[in-house]
């Protein structure tokens, strides 16, 4: 079963392209260490300090034995590092979800058709 780890960050709305260039560097870092990086989100609209991450993963055991890659990462050390030092993220959050089958990557109909 695959599970994907969603990350919620409340960041700071004014150091927005500090956490953009973060998340620009997990995107060479996650798939190295064995995750597959479905994406980061930066709010567009709405709240504007509120930011997502989304990685997928076989299993618990895979997220286990990437987190233990990602320690050793010197790259995705510095990355932390980072975080720490600008302190841009406020806060993070964490969830484990699995998606429900016939609902991922459900391509819109051309509603020009049925007009």
């Amino acid at each position: 079963m695959t599970i994907t780890c969603f990350i919620r960050y409340q960041i700071d709305p004014f150091q927005r392209e500090a956490f953009k260039a973060y998340a620009e560097n997990w995107g060479r870092i996650i798939p190295r260490c064995g995750g597959n990086l479905v994406g980061y989100f930066l709010p567009h609209e709405g709240s504007n300090d509120v930011a997502w991450g989304l990685i997928a993963f076989d299993s618990l055991a895979a997220y286990e034995a990437y987190r233990a890659r990602l320690k050793t990462d010197e790259e995705g050390r510095a990355n932390f590092s980072l975080a720490q030092e600008k302190r841009f993220i406020l806060r993070e959050e964490r969830s484990f979800l699995h998606v429900v089958d016939g609902t991922l990557h459900q391509e819109a109909h051309d509603v020009r058709r049925d007009l």
